[in-house]
């Protein structure tokens, strides 16, 4: 596969109609906030052969405590097993889709590469896109065979911790994926606390896709990531430039959060997309770890 982070409809349909080994192994990871799972969505229609993967089972660890937020990252251990039960093996690539503006996607895109395989897409459009074009469906339960699917290190993205964040906002740059307005700690419906980390810069994830869901462009969400306005405690724009933070020599400079480490990766997609930054670091317990311990500092 090339080197884009993304893949098209008529690149994946001609790959799975070519010779099995050069075929992507398919993870369907269709995910709702306000459902337990997709795999209801999955069985009725998949892309053929793909594999399930569930996002609050496989993709994260839940904490009964909420320390590590809504969808702490895995352990390598039960993420690399889940793996090999998708039938993801060490010698295919993999391309990843789901039904929600590829946002459950991009964290398997980030896991995969922050955990040493860098072999794997994600589907543009995810299944609408693949069934707009008029290419065929399976349902059932699906059958894969086992992978041989393991953590090798060396990957790319570092998981950032809380004690990384305020530290990491001051010194590089640390972007909020969230919509603006939770940002600003404005309309806050889904976490107990409203505000923002000190030090970071608003950039919500769902302004880098169009309405179909699809991404914009690389030159659009460069242009996107040139210019990035906060909005500090008296109202008046801090803009700070992205301009430089594409990694160089092996130094990162561009982390994301979010509130539970979903748009996060979608984010972290969105900067591979363009160019910025192939390696985004990511704070995955995001937002709702932040405000688990009232003496972290809060900014609106």
């Amino acid at each position: 596969m090339d080197s884009s982070p993304l893949i098209q409809v008529e690149e994946l349909a001609r790959l799975l109609a070519g010779p099995e080994t050069g075929r992507p192994v398919v993870l369907d990871v269709r995910y709702r906030m306000d459902s337990p799972s997709g795999c209801q969505e999955y069985e009725h229609a998949h892309v053929p052969g793909a594999s399930y993967v569930d996002m609050n089972t496989e993709l994260a660890t839940i904490s009964p405590d909420g320390v590590g937020g809504r969808h702490p990252m895995p352990t390598v251990e039960s993420f690399a097993a889940a793996m090999r039960s998708a039938g993801v093996t060490m010698s295919r690539p993999v391309v990843a889709y789901d039904d929600w503006a590829s946002l459950p996607a991009s964290r398997v895109w980030w896991i995969l590469r922050h955990l040493g395989f860098l072999g794997v897409r994600v589907l543009d459009g995810g299944i609408a896109a693949w069934t707009a074009a008029g290419e065929s469906t399976e349902s059932g339960p699906g059958s894969t065979a086992v992978g041989d699917f393991s953590a090798t290190g060396g990957g790319v993205g570092r998981l950032l911790k809380a004690a990384d964040a305020m530290a990491y906002a001051a010194a590089h740059l640390l972007l909020d994926a969230r919509p603006s307005d939770r940002f600003r700690g404005q309309n806050e419906t889904v976490d107990p606390v409203a505000g923002h980390i000190p030090g970071a810069v608003s950039a919500p994830a769902l302004a880098n896709v169009d309405p179909t869901g699809r991404f914009l462009p690389a030159n659009e969400l460069a242009g996107r990531f040139q210019q990035l306005e906060a909005t500090d405690g008296t109202g008046a724009g801090v803009t700070r430039t992205a301009s430089g933070t594409a990694t160089t020599s092996g130094t990162r400079t561009v982390g994301t959060y979010c509130g539970s480490g979903v748009q996060a990766t979608h984010l972290a997609l969105a900067l591979s997309v363009a160019g910025v930054s192939d390696d985004a670091d990511v704070y995955i317990g995001s937002w709702s770890d932040w405000i688990t311990d009232p003496a972290r500092p809060v900014e609106v």
